[in-house]
């Protein structure tokens, strides 16, 4: 007969030579798992709400130091240009999602090209949708309202990551990833009326379901992910990869769920777009003429020859060029850390949109949404150097608001 379970001894885990790294967990979970590799010095049961929000409260806390940071910022800047704070905070592209939830898409696309024939039938519906709901809800102003909206959505967000990478890297390495994410250059947008907060989540939310095989849910977040920005239609790699390994070593054959899922969002977008213009290529139409002449591929080489050309004189140029650099040792380091593949198919995505606009190139934006770059940076680094690489990354943060909320020099 077996002991019974309080007499069963406790079976120490592997020494671990001194200054060494432990190695990830990237083994799918069992259905209904829950993987902690690391599990800190929480001792609550697993599963319980209490035990959930006590932990959530590591990356709340770490948002709200980042956002009130930013918002410092923000508030010196508005009172160096003498406009209200608010004014500064609904700055470039907020304007646009604000007017989809105010009084709904445009009717057409203006002639010609640039700035002219900008138009908000340019930009996804997921977030105008969100900030319309909290107006109906809340009774606020539509800016308010997409303010609100976007500083809860980025909470979800910063606790969605802090999740995903204790689930690899433990409590101390998500802290650390989490901070570095929120705190990265391209972070002050989260404080704007964009929607880095809903992709994160959504992203963050169906990589965790992806490793817990939660098909359905990864699917649904998916595909939510996909109504709200165009680069983000990246997740259906970590879908597909996940579903592909899935039926290769089990059979799973519901894994499929994930990536077909996935084009929901973007997918009834288009036929909405269909069904109001009369063409579901409408947003393509309204980028083309306002935000993306040009050739394909051209974006990050463009910069980096402007650069070259004209050294210092175009701020947008500068930062896409120094990102593009500092991108090759951050892939480096990310693919050497040997991340779940499904992070890695994201993040390469991610980047992959970034090279093939004529645009948009590399910038801090592109790797705030590639999200797992950043945060696993921040769970390998060790401390000094970590600390280090976050003043660093938070200095940025600051000078990138500055240069952006106190003029036109900088377009986030």
């Amino acid at each position: 007969m077996p002991p019974p379970a309080s007499e069963v001894p406790e079976v120490a885990g592997p020494v671990r030579p001194a200054g060494v790294e432990p190695t990830p967990d990237t083994s799918p979970a069992a259905p209904g798992a829950l993987v902690r590799p690391f599990p800190g010095r929480w001792h609550a049961p697993v599963g319980t709400a209490r035990w959930f929000l006590l932990l959530s409260l590591r990356p709340a806390l770490i948002y709200v130091a980042s956002r009130l940071g930013t918002l410092l910022v923000a508030s010196a800047v508005s009172y160096a240009v003498h406009q209200p704070l608010r004014t500064t905070l609904i700055a470039w592209d907020s304007g646009w999602y604000l007017s989809i939830a105010r009084s709904g898409y445009a009717h057409s696309v203006p002639p010609g090209f640039g700035n002219a024939a900008q138009t908000n039938l340019g930009f996804f519906p997921l977030l105008p949708a969100l900030v319309r709901a909290t107006h109906l809800v809340t009774g606020l102003g539509i800016d308010r309202s997409g303010l609100v909206t976007t500083f809860v959505l980025g909470l979800v967000a910063a606790v969605a990551v802090w999740w995903l990478v204790r689930d690899v890297y433990g409590d101390q390495g998500a802290d650390r990833g989490t901070a570095l994410v929120f705190l990265s250059p391209g972070a002050f947008v989260l404080s704007l009326v964009y929607t880095e907060g809903a992709t994160i989540a959504l992203v963050a939310g169906c990589l965790l379901a992806l490793r817990h095989r939660r098909w359905l849910v990864a699917g649904l977040l998916a595909g939510a992910a996909t109504a709200a920005d165009p680069v983000t239609t990246a997740v259906f790699v970590p879908c597909a990869i996940a579903a592909y390994q899935a039926i290769r070593t089990r059979r799973e054959w519901r894994a499929l769920l994930a990536p077909l899922l996935t084009p929901l969002g973007i997918g009834s977008f288009f036929v909405y777009l269909w069904i109001y213009r009369g063409s579901p290529f409408e947003w393509f139409d309204a980028q083309r003429h306002g935000w993306q002449g040009g050739s394909y591929f051209w974006g990050v080489p463009g910069a980096i020859l402007t650069v070259a050309r004209d050294g210092l004189a175009f701020p947008n140029a500068n930062v896409k060029a120094l990102s593009a650099v500092l991108a090759i040792p951050l892939v480096i380091v990310f693919l050497r850390a040997r991340p779940p593949a499904t992070w890695v198919g994201y993040s390469l995505a991610v980047l992959g949109f970034g090279i093939l606009s004529p645009i948009i190139g590399i910038t801090p934006r592109l790797l705030l949404r590639g999200f797992p770059l950043l945060a696993v940076l921040g769970a390998r680094l060790r401390r000094p150097w970590f600390e280090a690489v976050l003043g660093l990354s938070a200095l940025c943060l600051a000078a990138l608001a500055v240069v952006s909320l106190g003029s036109t020099g900088f377009t986030p």
